[in-house]
């Protein structure tokens, strides 16, 4: 494992010097005949490093800690219109992140074969504007700005969903179940029903997307869930939940093709727990410039977040605001910058208050992703 280490780090050294890794993925190398021509194959390595600040004076509590989240995914085209979508992450036991904390005195294996999972696992059937999955998905539900107001970026679904996607109109149906990876739970496995809806229509300088959506958890009100983090804030009253989660969601979404010569995006979503009497409402406002297509590129993006105890079920949405979960407020700025081909560097500072005592917390994240 040690070898393994040291080729990533060489390979990383080799892209800061060049300016480029003469890394192609499979679905972009020279055509090969027979199965091979069915093959899609891509990864990323993300090293992190990370401080985490939180309260004041005696109640002070502060982490600084380097983590690194791995992800590979092998596609296949079964038929012409059918897919097998799989794919394997670092982050075992935990389904809102990949990330994995360095420790002095654990074995190489330990970071990497013991630490994977199986974090895509589905066939998708295409037809016309629409698809049909079955299995563990990767993400599909449409979010503006990628927001994580009421889902992390690395929430699987497994189940089965439908999407269609036209011009105008786009929208996603399913019945799932997130799994909670042995070890990580303590309770029964949570259901959910989901229903989304986005109309976009074109403005004479840019697109405007709104959208509705409603996301049903079945058995979440006397369920228990065991995370470093407790109930992730939710309302319990000390070993179950205590309040039952059914959340509306509205968003609108303006995106500029030319703001100073780079494209812009605002967006603000809102979401409503109409299962719960009580904290039930958060929002999300959302600005980015730029994108980062081509070496030299970059973005920036700042978000203001003020999320309820039950607005939404905190289990699930972003792991990394605030320290994960609900009953905060705050912002966050990030910016990524295309150093090179499959090098990005990227920054991340966030500043909230926590609870009714609005406890200081502050957290920055500094990445290197290499893109194989």
């Amino acid at each position: 494992m040690k070898k393994i280490a040291l080729s990533i780090a060489t390979i990383v050294t080799i892209s800061m010097a060049a300016g480029d890794v003469p890394v192609e993925p499979i679905a972009k190398a020279e055509a090969q005949s027979g199965f091979f021509d069915r093959l899609h194959a891509k990864g990323d390595m993300r090293l992190r490093y990370e401080t985490i600040e939180k309260g004041e004076g005696a109640s002070e509590s502060n982490k600084y800690r380097t983590r690194y989240r791995f992800r590979y995914n092998l596609n296949v085209d079964i038929m012409d219109n059918l897919l097998l979508e799989t794919a394997i992450s670092s982050g075992r036991y935990n389904p809102t992140s990949g990330n994995v904390t360095f420790k002095d005195d654990d074995n190489w294996a330990d970071y990497f074969v013991d630490e994977l999972k199986l974090d895509i696992a589905d066939v998708k059937y295409s037809f016309d504007n629409a698809w049909i999955r079955a299995g563990k998905s990767k993400h599909h539900i449409y979010r503006p700005i990628k927001t994580q107001l009421v889902w992390d970026n690395d929430i699987r679904l497994e189940g089965v969903n439908y999407g269609y996607k036209d011009s105008s109109t786009m929208i996603r149906v399913g019945a799932n179940r997130v799994h909670r990876e042995l070890d990580y739970k303590d309770g029964d496995d949570i259901n959910i029903f989901l229903a989304q809806y986005v109309h976009t229509q074109k403005l004479a300088k840019a697109k405007l997307n709104l959208g509705g959506a409603y996301y049903y958890y079945d058995g979440v009100k006397g369920n228990t869930v065991q995370s470093e983090n407790g109930f992730k804030q939710n309302s319990n009253d000390g070993s179950v939940y205590t309040e039952d989660y059914g959340i509306l969601e509205v968003f609108g979404e303006l995106k500029y093709k030319d703001v100073m010569g780079m494209p812009f995006k605002t967006a603000l979503t809102l979401a409503y727990n109409t299962l719960a009497d009580d904290d039930n409402l958060g929002y999300d406002f959302s600005m980015e410039l730029g994108a980062t297509k081509k070496v030299e590129d970059y973005k920036i993006a700042f978000t203001y977040r003020d999320v309820q105890k039950d607005a939404v079920y905190g289990a699930h949405n972003d792991s990394d605001f605030s320290g994960g979960g609900t009953d905060s407020k705050g912002y966050f700025i990030k910016g990524k910058y295309k150093f090179a081909k499959n090098v990005d560097l990227g920054a991340w500072v966030n500043y909230s208050k926590l609870g009714d005592a609005e406890t200081d917390y502050h957290r920055v994240q500094l990445d290197a992703i290499l893109k194989f």
